[in-house]
């Protein structure tokens, strides 16, 4: 098997003319924490839309354990084991914090997702989404109403969610958008904690969270490739510097 549990491969998006993702060769190792940076409209989203199946590439391909998923469907590629995790937080807010975590884990019941099933069958996955409640510090929530919790606990419930469905390749989009330093260390070290045995790819404009984390880095700009390697490497790369400008380029060398 590939050292390499992801591969683009020349992968480019077009609209209507304007070339968003341009030629893009991305190597994900296994069981790395790997980010994908770069300045406001470079592409990082698009990408990801690209690797989760949500747009469809102009050119390129895409490899997930060595198969090519380039024409594949959201739902073909999620069972196969990569699952995304939002930019906006999506739970459903009026369940319990552990009826969300059961909602991920009911594909282990065979069958199409069964909300109308009995609380009495359901039951059978409390054991397990506890045990993922744990993993992401969230035992005494597991009662709460969902929208009653606050930003930063709902973004590891979602993490939770998402290792319900037991992926082998995690995409985490901004996970620490919009947080408090409270919540952003909070996050930073739940998506380490829960990287062992897995590999994690994602987009994040922290960089004290990408510095702290990753091992390694791929920068965008203008939907390209512009540098890949170590934080230690990218952060001094004068074209990066150039990319980020001003105040995001102090952030960048001032991580550490």
């Amino acid at each position: 098997m590939s050292n390499f549990i992801l591969e683009t491969r020349n992968l480019t998006k077009e609209f209507k003319g304007f070339t968003a993702v341009n030629d893009v060769n991305l190597k994900v190792q296994r069981g790395h924490i790997h980010a994908l940076i770069g300045p406001n409209g470079a592409g990082k989203t698009t990408c990801f839309n690209l690797l989760t199946k949500f747009l469809v590439p102009t050119s390129g391909q895409i490899l997930f354990n060595g198969n090519d998923i380039t024409a594949a469907k959201p739902a073909q590629i999620a069972r196969m084991g990569v699952i995304r995790s939002f930019q906006i937080s999506a739970v459903f807010p009026h369940l319990t914090v552990l009826q969300n975590v059961r909602i991920g884990l009911q594909r282990q019941l065979g069958g199409t997702f069964q909300f109308w099933k009995s609380e009495r069958v359901l039951d059978k996955l409390n054991a397990r989404a506890m045990e993922l409640l744990a993993e992401v510090d969230l035992t005494e929530f597991a009662d709460t109403v969902t929208v009653d919790m606050p930003y930063g606990r709902k973004r590891a419930l979602e993490i939770a969610t998402t290792l319900a469905m037991e992926p082998e390749l995690m995409l985490l989009d901004e996970p620490t958008q919009g947080m408090g330093h409270e919540d952003v260390h909070r996050v930073t070290e739940l998506i380490k904690k829960v990287s062992a045995g897995r590999t994690i790819l994602m987009v994040e404009h922290n960089m004290n969270v990408v510095s702290g984390i990753c091992d390694k880095i791929s920068v965008l700009q203008r939907g390209a490739m512009l540098a890949e390697g170590s934080y230690a490497e990218v952060s001094r790369n004068p074209q990066v510097m150039e990319a980020y400008m001003g105040t995001e380029a102090t952030e960048l060398v001032g991580a550490h």
